[in-house]
């Protein structure tokens, strides 16, 4: 008689793009980018189809920042907080769920469909809601306080989304507005708390390659002043903006991104494309809250220009070096990028400046035609890292 043990039947392992959150998310939020910004100019033209009593430009302003660098933030953040707590990573199913909740929303915000908001709302809050869980398990999992900052910046994301779409079925588009600015600025938060820990790394596998050293150890006060500087202002941004305290504030952020620029004064290291893209991105941070505090105080600028240096140079850019960064090193290769990462940069680059230059008189003769240069070049950024990446992720080395 065999008494031996009952063998348990083997499990398939998942898919290599349902192995990690960022091997899933990555991808789709480069898909929903290139697809948004040629639909929002070129199919479009700036009206959406199906939407009436809410401005246009507000469902474009949610679906990029809740479409695009929502998804981006879920696939860092279920890569990420695993990887800093020691937790297992989201696999599988799990990811496939976050995924499910994420789609409905998308395909409702492309083409401004009004009726479909509670639809849309209740996904997005879902989404929002399981990805706060993932975040708040693993750190409860490991008692770990460090990162906490993450799980409360969350649930203020959440509450965010829950208020645009309570105040846009209510008919306040100007509450959802003010939401929506305040949101922009929360995400501005989430890079700037990412890039204090991503960017030990990078500066210091580029000064040591073989990553046996860390020679570069950033001044510890830089790693919150920003993130402190942009919740003031986006506190008072949305509580008094009538009033020129903002203003004075925006310019105390750009301040502080522009002296975190110091973190990348490492000699001939820094021209790296991955390297020089992450200072790049702090940069035109800086020059968007400059551009923002100038214009309200009376300077002749407008304030969505400043904003949008902000959404799509700043936030555009940072998001795109990290699905760089993270494409490469979750993977199992070493920071050597393929010619489709370096031309993406150069492209997003493009897509910042024609955006926002000829706003301030630099290149005035591309104005009215700067919309549809700087979607393409945007889209063409993502669609090349997609290129070049999505086999990585589909075929691993590790």
């Amino acid at each position: 008689m065999n008494f031996a043990p009952p063998v348990a039947p083997k499990t398939a392992a998942p898919s290599p793009l349902l192995a990690e959150g960022l091997r899933l998310f990555f991808p789709a939020a480069a898909c929903h980018a290139a697809i948004l910004a040629l639909a929002w100019v070129v199919l479009f033209g700036f009206a959406l189809p199906f939407t009436q009593d809410i401005p246009a430009g507000q469902w474009h302003a949610h679906e990029m920042i809740f479409g695009t660098y929502g998804a981006a933030l879920a696939g860092f953040l279920t890569s990420a907080i695993p990887e800093w707590t020691d937790t297992p990573r989201r696999q599988g199913k799990a990811l496939l769920a976050l995924l499910l909740l994420w789609l409905p929303g998308r395909a409702i915000g492309l083409v401004g469909a009004e009726a479909l908001i509670a639809v849309a709302a209740a996904t997005d809050l879902a989404f929002l809601g399981l990805l706060a869980w993932y975040v708040l398990k693993a750190l409860i999992e490991r008692g770990s306080k460090r990162h906490v900052s993450f799980i409360l910046w969350l649930g203020l994301f959440l509450l965010m989304e829950a208020g645009i779409r309570a105040a846009w079925l209510a008919g306040s588009t100007d509450i959802a507005g003010r939401l929506l600015h305040a949101s922009l600025m929360v995400f501005l938060i989430f890079f700037s708390l990412s890039i204090a820990r991503i960017n030990v790394v990078v500066i210091n596998l580029a000064l040591d390659p073989s990553g046996e050293t860390t020679p570069d150890r950033p001044h510890p006060g830089r790693q919150n002043l920003t993130a402190a500087l942009v919740a003031l202002y986006a506190a008072t941004a949305l509580l008094a903006p009538g009033s020129t305290v903002p203003a004075y504030l925006a310019l105390a952020a750009a301040a502080a991104f522009f002296d975190r620029l110091a973190e990348w004064f490492i000699g001939t290291a820094a021209l790296r494309t991955h390297v020089l893209s992450l200072a790049a991105a702090n940069m035109f941070a800086g020059v968007g809250f400059l551009l923002v505090g100038l214009a309200g105080l009376g300077a002749p600028l407008a304030a969505t220009t400043g904003v949008h240096t902000l959404s799509v140079s700043s936030l555009g850019l940072a998001v795109l070096s990290v699905f760089i960064i993270a494409g490469l090193r979750h993977t199992g290769h070493t920071l050597d990028l393929p010619w489709q990462a370096h031309a993406a940069v150069v492209l997003m680059v493009g897509a910042g400046l024609v955006r926002v230059l000829p706003e301030i008189g630099i290149g005035a003769f591309l104005l009215g035609a700067h919309y549809a240069v700087s979607a393409s070049l945007w889209s063409l950024a993502f669609v090349l890292w997609l290129a070049g990446f999505l086999p990585l992720l589909r075929q691993p080395t590790t």
